[in-house]
């Protein structure tokens, strides 16, 4: 029996966020230049179809993305993360890691400023490799 095809949840210019029918959520960033209200837009509603699916694993495209700012890369780390962790139940974070350097780097920052939370990173170069770390943490 095929299966049933991902849905899409979410798209702006920042990024799109789908909903995978193994049970996880496939966020992937755009290339482009982020603005600040699009880039939490897009991770709010990532916290929030958590919450909906009661899932707590997220693939995390970031091959095509654009380094984080420092606005970003704060408003992740003091606000978003440990409340998507606290109250949406966010567990498990698969990142096909950036092409750029400079995203990497950034990407590095945030784990490291956020450990202290219940939450664990992965990153992988290739996405089958990170589908199946993700169904082997599947709640």
């Amino acid at each position: 029996m095929p299966q049933a095809p991902r849905s899409l949840y979410f798209e702006n210019s920042v990024g799109r966020l789908w909903e995978e029918p193994e049970g996880y959520l496939r966020l992937e960033y755009k290339p482009n230049p982020r603005e600040l209200l699009q880039f939490r837009a897009l991770l709010t509603h990532t916290a929030q179809a958590l919450s909906r699916r009661h899932w707590s694993n997220i693939l995390v495209d970031q091959r095509q993305m654009t380094p984080f700012t420092p606005t970003e890369q704060a408003w992740m780390t003091s606000e978003w993360l440990p409340k998507a962790v606290h109250e949406h139940g966010y567990r498990h974070g698969a990142v096909l890691v950036a092409n750029n350097v400079i995203s990497r780097l950034a990407m590095t920052q945030l784990v490291l400023g956020t450990r202290y939370l219940p939450h664990t990173y992965r990153t992988f170069e290739e996405e089958k490799e990170a589908v199946v770390w993700l169904a082997s943490v599947k709640q």
